[in-house]
């Protein structure tokens, strides 16, 4: 008790003090309050009578200005007003007017003068107002405000504070001498047990009942089933970024040894005229991965194609990434010339690739390439064993470069979790069949543990591809495949971009980009401006889009000279021959275009056949008025969601094609044929034509679908699939031919 009486009393001392202090303060703050009001309403009432009572001066009607000063008057707070005139010498006032008040005195106040007088009536408020009538320049109105009520105000308030302070000192007091005792027994208890020697021999946590350590355990392994059980495992109700992604990889797989295995790396060194450089290669699959790597910190294997990347490596040839805040690394793998012609130009590019793009490319298979493709992958399969640091890894499998790639890691890691995921489009099965070695290419794919597509369809065509030519046993119901006792889940993941985009964070205002872009180009201020953003491939339908703004042309010409479409074509895949006629005939066709308007100021195409990193393309994005994704046929489509993230602003409208994956999710964009150059072009008009409003709305829609099913959630929803299936691999199926039978 004494304890708590120290604390209370020096306590209870120092609020008496501060109370006395704040109650005074509180009163002139009031005052100063309601003195300023008054000044307001002076003022308020003084330009609202201004013009009746200039016009009543100059009349000479004083009855009309007394009628005037007694409506004035309805107002409570109100209490006197007077008029003086004739260099003060003369007033025109209400009969309760102060006679503390002289017109004379007023000049010593000034025009806009307020003053609080304290009269017999108690404390008034005076303020002084010029009125400007021609009959009389000088002439002022004095406003007199009772102020009784604010007397009243300050005494109720100091009243509300006295009450306040006792509550105040009442709860901190009982609060304090809780705390002192509590504190004072933990002490003494502490120094009790320090004496008999616990503490020190006892690991600290440790409980002081050895009796109740295994409830405890008990209880925290509930607390975290049941936390586990009602957490949906989809991943639904996440907010899905680099933290949740990390968060899941950890609290639902046990771990970060996580392993991405890609054709294509995500920072390329070349060596150029000022040294070494850092390139980002333009694909829609590095452009997603790269955000989730960053987040997982784990090893991402990749064909080294930088003429400069075996001088960045170290001696395991590895690099960390990226170059300014190390997150992750970089493994390269080395091909030869003959190794990267077979495995990647060959078997991948002339042979899967228009096989499963219906882009009408004959695909062309040769016995040498598929020797190539199949030792490359065992390289790979090499690389990620190397690279494991545990005997169960993530390893994520990406694209159609290494299709035999998850079965042989499922031989040398049978307890790896193997992601596989198909980034083009999934043929049917009759389309399939084209390929010599179809089934050692499902066979596979079938090591995996989750197999996963863009969409429903291509998910489908899978199924079906496997029934027609393996014997597996396939469960359209749960969507798997099960092939010599392993279980591959087949399931859908629209891929998507980082949110937001790393490059929009360095990105200039729109008005900016707009205004710099058009400089670049030599376009006027307000020129029409449309963009497409692809790398040279047959696939991506260039021509038809230029096919489409000839034909908008010829349909509406007063286009010309007014609009033009600005086409960004990374040159890939030079060493095909298809590749190369297809680059040749998208420059040829925009001469064409451009030559058919000599008379026109601008040409209606520029082709820059060039590459551009992430931060210039993103101001293309913000530049333009549309974006034109006119694919033939493409398993998503980043293109149309990176233009979607740019525009913060929520202007710009989006053409996309009926045949790219983004049109499942993006309905509010103009979807069409690209093959219907009619349709195409009516869309490019609209598009130029559509109201700020219509776009906005449009556009607020499509960025609400890219910010929530983002890249986080992509990788999270695969991630939390695979931990489902660990879980569950844990538990020993039932089997009903080996349960004893009663009797």
């Amino acid at each position: 008790m004494r304890l708590s009486l120290r604390f209370l009393v020096p306590l209870l001392l120092a609020l008496g003090v501060f109370a006395y202090a704040a109650v005074p303060l509180t009163d002139a703050l009031m005052q100063r309050w309601f003195v300023r009001d008054l000044d307001m309403r002076s003022s308020l009432i003084a330009a609202a009578v201004q013009e009746p009572l200039s016009n009543l001066m100059l009349a000479g009607s004083t009855p009309g200005i007394t009628l005037l000063f007694n409506r004035m008057l309805r107002d409570e707070r109100l209490y006197a007003v007077a008029v003086c005139v004739n260099g003060n010498d003369e007033r025109l006032a209400t009969p309760n007017f102060p006679r503390e008040i002289d017109c004379s005195t007023l000049d010593s106040w000034g025009d806009g003068g307020e003053h609080v007088l304290h009269s017999a009536k108690g404390p008034l408020h005076v303020a002084v107002r010029a009125i400007d009538s021609p009959a009389a320049p000088d002439a002022r109105l004095v406003l007199v405000h009772d102020m009784s009520f604010v007397e009243r105000r300050s005494e109720e308030t100091r009243r509300y504070l006295f009450y306040f302070f006792i509550a105040l000192s009442a709860s901190i007091a009982l609060i304090t001498v809780i705390i002192a005792q509590l504190s004072w027994r933990g002490w003494v208890t502490g120094l009790r047990a320090l004496l008999r020697g616990e503490g020190i021999l006892r690991p600290a946590g440790a409980s002081t009942a050895p009796e109740l350590r295994p409830i405890a355990q008990e209880m925290r392994e509930l607390i975290r089933d049941l936390e586990r059980q009602y957490r949906p495992l989809d991943g639904s109700q996440r907010i899905w970024d680099q933290d949740a992604l990390r968060a899941t990889l950890r609290s639902e797989l046990h771990g970060n040894d996580v392993i991405v295995v890609s054709n294509r790396e995500p920072y390329i060194h070349v060596r150029g005229d000022k040294g070494i450089r850092i390139q980002r290669p333009a694909s829609g699959l590095v452009t997603a991965l790269e955000p989730v790597m960053r987040a997982c910190s784990g090893t991402w294997i990749a064909h080294g194609s930088g003429s400069a990347d075996r001088e960045t490596v170290d001696r395991h040839d590895r690099v960390a990434v990226p170059p300014q805040h190390p997150l992750y690394q970089i493994r390269r793998i080395w091909l030869s010339k003959e190794e990267e012609n077979g495995y990647y130009a060959g078997f991948a590019n002339e042979g899967l690739w228009p096989l499963c793009h219906n882009a009408h490319v004959r695909p062309t298979f040769r016995s040498s390439d598929w020797e190539h493709y199949r030792n490359v992958n065992a390289r790979f399969a090499d690389a990620v064993v190397a690279e494991a640091k545990t005997k169960d890894p993530i390893v994520l499998v990406q694209d159609y470069h290494f299709a035999l790639l998850p079965r042989m890691i499922r031989e040398r890691l049978p307890a790896a979790t193997i992601i596989t995921f198909w980034h083009i489009p999934w043929p049917n099965p009759e389309a399939f069949a084209i390929c010599p070695w179809r089934a050692e290419l499902l066979d596979g794919l079938l090591g995996s543990s989750i197999l996963g597509f863009h969409t429903q369809f291509h998910c489908n065509n899978f199924l079906d591809t496997v029934d027609r030519m393996l014997e597996a046993r396939v469960d359209r119901e749960r969507f798997s495949v099960t092939l010599r006792g392993d279980i591959t889940e087949v399931n859908r993941y629209p891929i998507s971009i980082e949110w937001p985009p790393e490059a929009l964070a360095i990105q200039k205002s729109v008005a900016e980009a707009r205004r710099d872009v058009r400089a670049r180009l030599k376009l006027p201020p307000d020129h029409r401006l449309g963009v497409g953003i692809d790398r040279l491939d047959y696939t991506k339908g260039i021509v038809e889009r230029f096919n489409a703004t000839a034909r908008l042309l010829e349909i509406e010409p007063q286009w010309i000279g007014r609009y033009t479409f600005v086409q960004i074509a990374a040159p890939t895949r030079g060493s095909i021959d298809n590749y190369r006629d297809y680059a040749t005939s998208v420059r040829e066709l925009a001469a064409a275009i451009n030559a058919r308007y000599p008379q026109a100021k601008h040409p209606p195409i520029v082709l820059i056949a060039e590459h551009h990193e992430a931060e210039a393309v993103y101001e293309y994005y913000r530049a333009a008025d549309l974006c034109f994704v006119s694919s033939l046929h493409d398993g998503m489509n980043l293109v149309a969601k990176e233009f979607i993230a740019a525009r913060d602003d929520e202007q710009g409208v989006l053409i996309l094609s009926q045949f790219a994956g983004a049109s499942r999710e993006l309905p509010e964009a103009l979807v069409v044929n690209p093959y219907d150059a009619d349709q195409c072009a009516s869309a490019l008009n609209v598009a130029l034509r559509m109201p700020a409003a219509e776009q906005r709305e449009r556009m607020r829609f499509m960025r609400g679908v890219v910010r929530e099913f983002n890249i986080f959630r992509w990788a999270g929803r695969m991630l939390l699939d695979a931990a489902v299936m660990r879980q569950r691999g844990r538990l020993r199926p039932f089997d009903a031919a080996r349960s004893p039978r009663p009797g």
